[in-house]
């Protein structure tokens, strides 16, 4: 299986400006800029959009393993805080950190962790990250 996306960029670094497509739709030549990414202007950056990406990514996997434990969650809630570090040799994601509020029937606190931990690492987005990443899981009553 294979998705895509596409940028359009245009001009300079800082006042250029550049459009985000995805193959779905769901993204269309949606704006982006250096303000959108470096000077909290609104709009979309590739930042927010691997954290969207990843939050979707791990809380299906969550899902799959809870499914597999003969859990089903009423709701998984979760949130990527994505890192950009200036390096020596430029800017690199250098975290990602993952904030889990869920809703799982049935779960003990330990089994919920350790199944929100194996989605951490299996989750497709988590393998092809070079980043620190963490969670904090919090099963809600």
């Amino acid at each position: 299986m294979k998705k895509t996306a596409s940028a359009v960029w245009q001009g300079g670094l800082k006042d250029g400006k550049g459009q985000l497509s995805t193959e779905s739709g769901a993204l269309k030549n949606n704006p982006y800029g250096f303000n959108t990414r470096f000077e909290g202007q609104p709009g979309t950056n590739p930042e927010e959009l691997i954290g969207a990406a990843h939050a979707g990514c791990f809380s299906m996997a969550l899902s799959m393993i809870l499914g597999e434990a003969g859990l089903t969650a009423e709701r998984i809630d979760t949130t990527a805080e994505v890192t950009l570090d200036k390096q020596p040799d430029g800017f690199a994601i250098t975290a990602v950190h993952l904030i889990l509020k869920a809703r799982v029937p049935g779960a003990s606190p330990q089994q919920f962790r350790e199944l929100a931990n194996k989605a951490k690492v299996g989750c497709p987005v988590s393998k092809v990250l070079n980043a620190s990443i963490s969670l904090d899981a919090t099963l809600l009553e």
